[in-house]
């Protein structure tokens, strides 16, 4: 892995830039410039990849035999340098420039030009792809962890090397040696973007009904008409080419979904030297005003308004969507990935506000008028808010860690046995991890919101921006609805349901390890009680989803799958505890609650692992009986929302 550049401490004018008063940017200096905890939390992350997961028993493999924990902590170090120094200093100023539209030029935010070159020349675009075609070979939790940085800093710049490496992801699987030999290097290096067009005016999420079409030419390739929006990076001035992959329908093919292919098509011609040629026929006709992400361009393209959009065909033919499903499941897992690092970095925008914001008097000295004014963290309502963050922002740590854990053990193993379960739980995990995790990093944002109370809904203080731009997090890339009827329609009942039940085995096993720890049995009993309820109700959803009544199951698929990730959020925390009791009982011995509370003001890591063990009790207390009731309503499945006739919703 090629070191990226290592930062010196913010100037003035970046702090401004930041929204952060210059005084604000010195105090920070003194506490030796500590931002990089307010995007990810370094011991939370080292806590999953080494003591959760066990990444260093990972690189104990002939694939990543290169590696060390030392070489990967450099890796996550070099990462948080990037973000922390070049990334979030153009968040704020890259919201508020916004991108231009200009003569059908798109104009990125002018901060975001030197972070790109930086980020492109540290080759973090493939990082977790093979050395052969130009990445880092990292493991994939470990690009994960380096992402997190990446995307809490600044998730509008994250969308365009992002895209780089999503489309050339599709060269490198379906492409021919030529494509691969034209484009692929260039992709993975950032020299060319990348986007993916699949969406047009009444074929958004039904994306069968399509219309762009394809005319095979004499020389083999396609031309191309038709029109696309809501584009995300289709038009920028950071690279000097973009290659689209395009969803059209050749001439004559049937129709749906069976009859979509994919094609590469150029902004600018590509020479088969590899050199540009003339550029093709790919009109940007304007760009989106938008709620969040103002620095990603979201644009409308035209393609063959002139007759001349060229393009190649990428796979085999009428097999568009197939491939395209490959960049998807990519980007679901990415937008899991965006929407929690969002939510990661509210949490400790809000936690760092609680400690420091002074007001009122402790709620047991009330009335005491000579009482000092206490941190708003002392008061009990800003501790529940405080401690239900923290539960869904770690608990979403160990759940997408996790999944990018299966990909690590999938690209390891020799076992056709483990690669068919890993590659289960992948599948069923999916739509969880894109939906769940942007409900509930939404969610995360708006309580940090709230704990900054007014000044939380001010542009002065980053939590506003985190808000708006995390939205966009439960539409794009399949809106949560439609990842819910993924899970109920495909997911749940693939193989018979072998991937759910060895999944709810695995939980099970993480279960009977936690009632070996007296302080975790109770929290233990009750996830149990979570698992079996579950099962019943997954079973329950997929009967009613084949009768009669789908169309009511398929009302309730968003609640199914939110309970779904409720529990395996709680098994998240109980793995999470089930680790750190044994670490906290040999640094504390039989010390007793309050003594522990006074261990932890002295020792980081007794504070650490005690918070763990809090955090799951929490979670299992507070959040998971709430749960209980969520599924109470799935097993009571009522229609109303279906026999409810449409003028009775209102006129």
């Amino acid at each position: 892995m090629k070191r990226t550049y290592l930062y010196a401490a913010m100037t003035k004018d970046e702090a401004q830039h930041s929204r952060m008063t210059f005084y604000e940017a010195v105090k920070l200096k003194r506490k030796g410039n500590s931002m990089a905890q307010e995007i990810a939390d370094r011991r939370d992350v080292d806590f999953v990849l080494y003591e959760q997961l066990g990444i260093e028993e990972l690189i104990k493999c002939e694939k990543y035999r290169e590696f060390n924990r030392k070489s990967l902590d450099l890796v996550i170090s070099e990462a948080r340098n990037l973000a922390i120094k070049e990334l979030l200093p153009a968040n704020a100023p890259g919201d508020k420039e916004g991108c231009r539209f200009e003569n059908g030029k798109v104009i990125v935010p002018s901060s975001f030009h030197r972070a790109f070159d930086l980020y492109r020349k540290g080759e973090w675009i493939a990082m977790l792809d093979d050395t052969e075609v130009g990445g880092q070979g990292l493991p994939v939790t470990v690009a994960i962890s380096a992402a997190e940085y990446f995307n809490g800093a600044n998730c509008s710049f994250s969308m365009y090397p992002g895209l780089c490496h999503g489309a050339g992801k599709l060269v490198e699987i379906f492409g021919t040696p030529k494509q691969k030999e034209l484009f692929l290097g260039k992709m993975y290096a950032g020299q060319w973007g990348g986007s993916m067009l699949l969406t047009e005016p009444e074929a958004g999420s039904d994306v069968g009904n399509l219309t762009t079409s394809a005319k095979k030419n004499p020389d083999g390739t396609y031309s191309i008409t038709g029109n696309k929006i809501f584009i995300t990076g289709g038009e920028q001035d950071l690279t000097e080419n973009i290659i689209h992959p395009v969803l059209a329908r050749i001439e004559g093919a049937p129709e749906g979904t069976k009859g979509i292919s994919l094609f590469l098509v150029p902004k600018i011609w590509v020479n088969d030297d590899g050199s540009l040629g003339e550029p093709n026929d790919v009109v940007c006709t304007g760009i989106e005003e938008k709620l969040g992400i103002h620095g990603s361009s979201t644009c409308s393209l035209s393609l063959g308004s002139r007759g001349k959009c060229r393009g190649t065909l990428l796979g085999e033919e009428n097999k568009g969507m197939k491939a395209m499903f490959h960049m998807m499941n990519e980007a679901r897992l990415g937008v899991g990935i965006q929407a929690f690092s969002m939510a990661s970095a509210a949490y400790l925008h809000a936690l760092d506000y609680a400690r420091n914001r002074v007001q009122g008097r402790p709620l047991l000295k009330m009335f005491d008028q000579s009482a000092p004014r206490v941190p708003i963290i002392e008061h009990p309502d800003v501790r529940r808010m405080l401690i239900w963050m923290k539960a869904h922002v770690e608990g979403m740590r160990s759940f997408i860690y996790y999944i990018g854990n299966c990909f690590d053990i999938l690209s390891t193993t020799k076992s056709k046995e483990d690669r068919e379960k890993y590659w289960g739980y992948i599948e069923v995990l999916t739509p969880i991890v894109k939906a769940y995790c942007s409900d509930k990093a939404f969610e995360v944002c708006t309580q940090a919101v709230q704990v900054y109370g007014g000044y939380g809904y001010t542009a002065e203080f980053p939590v506003e921006q985190l808000l708006r731009d995390c939205k966009i997090t439960s539409i794009y890339e399949g809106t949560n609805g439609i990842q819910a009827m993924d899970l109920i329609g495909r997911k749940l009942g693939m193989k018979n349901g072998k991937p759910l039940m060895e999944l709810l085995g695995e939980i099970n096993k993480t279960i009977a390890e936690a009632k070996k720890h007296a302080k975790l049995k109770d929290s233990a009993e009750k996830a149990e009680a979570a698992v079996e309820k579950l099962g019943k109700i997954a079973l329950h959803i997929g009967k009613t989803a084949m009768s009669e009544k789908i169309l009511t199951a398929f009302a309730f698929a968003s609640p199914m799958l939110d309970v779904m990730g409720d529990v395996i959020m709680a098994w998240m925390h109980l793995w999470r505890a089930s680790i750190a009791i044994p670490k906290l009982e040999k640094l504390t011995g039989n010390a007793d609650g309050q003594a522990i509370k006074e261990m932890a003001s002295k020792n980081k890591n007794v504070a650490y692992y005690e918070g763990q063990y809090l955090t799951a009790e929490y979670f299992m207390c507070s959040v998971l009986p709430k749960t209980m009731g969520n599924m109470d309503a799935i097993l009571n499945i009522n229609s109303a929302p279906i026999d409810m006739p449409q003028e009775s919703f209102g006129s």
